[in-house]
């Protein structure tokens, strides 16, 4: 099971993969986490990335893909893995094609997890936190008893600046821009895989294992 995760900020892939990973004990590679771990461990790979993100600038694709390539040759991954946030373009994809193959350890899916936008927008920007203990609600699924303060501590609830409608927007119209032509790409390499992302976690779940021929 070798699986890239696609779908857009709210869709809930990462609940999914989580299930995943807990159930069949493949691990999920983060390339955000893979940075910060190399960067803090002052690998090679991590002084050039360090190097390149002082100045304000995007980490190279060979860099990361380099610590993509070093993390699967890890035990852990011989049954299998979840890429989530690489690729984000079709660059990328082709660049992790090609060293999937010299490891021998091609994809065998890419999952997407869809949302229709409407639905995106109202689990992003009805995201309200407590100032006090963290605890977070949403108002349309999930509101708290009293509106505007916790059930837990009666903290005041707050919308965090990047779940404001502005933000969510230009974050789901830069996501659809890069993630429209991945979709065709895994389209056309036979290996793509759609689910719902709206119902039950343990409804998609059902869907995702049906899909990905789990059991």
């Amino acid at each position: 099971m070798r699986i890239v995760l696609l779908g857009a900020p709210g869709a809930g892939k990462g609940t999914q993969a989580k299930i995943i990973v807990e159930k069949y004990g493949i691990p999920q590679i983060s390339t955000g986490d893979l940075l910060r771990a190399a960067v803090a461990a002052g690998t090679a790979l991590g002084k050039e990335a360090k190097a390149v993100m002082d100045k304000g600038e995007l980490v190279p694709d060979s860099v990361v893909l380099g610590m993509v390539e070093e993390r699967l040759q890890k035990d852990d991954c011989k049954k299998g893995y979840i890429l989530d946030g690489f690729p984000r373009n079709t660059k990328q994809a082709e660049a992790l094609d090609a060293m999937l193959s010299k490891l021998n350890m091609a994809l065998t899916a890419a999952l997407s997890v869809d949302v229709p936008l409407e639905d995106l927008m109202k689990r992003l920007t009805g995201r309200r936190t407590c100032k006090s203990c963290g605890q977070m609600y949403n108002v349309y699924y999930g509101p708290s008893k009293k509106e505007g303060a916790c059930d837990k501590c009666s903290g005041e609830l707050f919308q965090r600046d990047d779940d404001k409608e502005e933000t969510i927007k230009k974050r789901l119209e830069v996501y659809t821009a890069q993630t429209a032509p991945l979709i065709e790409y895994y389209s056309k390499k036979g290996i793509l895989k759609s689910v719902s992302g709206t119902g039950s976690i343990n409804d998609i779940f059902a869907k995702v294992s049906e899909l990905l021929g789990l059991k």
